[in-house]
Order: structure tokens, then C-alpha cells, then sequence
């Protein structure tokens, strides 16, 4: 449990905004200077995309979340000031995607993520 000066990271705002149909309540879960790596097979290890600030971090939830598919929190271990966490989505045609993510937390929110991604390919 986190203290008023060092709030905990809060598993279910985190499903409620990864299930939900708005980026807005998982943007909140992320701090200021936040940065998020994606790693998959356009932007591989060795050039991940790199997002830096909640700026650019709501704009590809805002893409994301625009999209008519679904999202599930799998799974969720919080540990200190580390998390990680499963989610699997599905767009309306029935292509799937499962990614992983490794948080890192500051002040119970998010301060680094790393997302790796892969999705159904024909």
C-alpha cells in the first residue's frame, strides 16, 4: 500500500481504463514525463517506437481506442515500484493481439512502460 507522499499503483483503475472504451482513465494512470517503448514487428528491439510525455502517450491511445476492437487486462502483478502486466485484444474481424508490458512506477504512476506486441498476420 502506498502512503499519501507515495500513493499506490491502483490494479483496478488500470483494468477499468485498459477495458474501457476511453483512453481518458488510463492516460490519468501515467506521469507527466512518462515515457513507453513499443516493441513488435515494425518497430523491433533495436528501433522501438518511443513515446515521451503524456502529450504523445494520449495520442496513440486516442488511435488505439478509436478502433473498433476490444481490450482485457489477462493479468496484473504489482510489486513495489515495479508492475507488469498481460492484455488481449480483438478487432471486429477477429484478428487478435497480446502484449506484455514491464512498468516502472513513480508516485504510483506509471513513469516507464515497455510494450511488446504481436498480432495475428495472414
Amino acid at each position: 500500500m502506498g502512503t499519501a507522499a507515495d500513493p499506490a499503483f491502483d490494479r483496478e483503475t488500470l483494468r477499468q481504463g485498459v477495458e474501457g472504451q476511453s483512453p481518458d482513465l488510463l492516460l490519468s494512470l501515467y506521469a507527466d514525463d512518462a515515457e513507453f517503448r513499443i516493441v513488435d514487428r515494425t518497430t523491433q528491439p533495436s528501433h522501438p517506437k518511443v513515446l515521451h510525455g503524456r502529450d504523445e502517450i494520449s495520442r496513440m491511445l486516442e488511435d488505439v481506442y478509436s478502433r473498433d476492437m476490444s481490450h482485457k487486462l489477462e493479468r496484473c502483478v504489482i510489486q513495489g515500484d515495479e508492475a507488469a502486466y498481460s492484455e488481449s485484444c480483438q478487432y471486429a474481424d477477429g484478428v487478435r493481439v497480446l502484449s506484455e508490458s514491464m512498468i516502472s512506477l513513480r508516485g504510483g504512476k506509471i513513469a516507464e512502460q515497455t510494450l511488446v506486441q504481436a498480432w495475428d498476420e495472414e
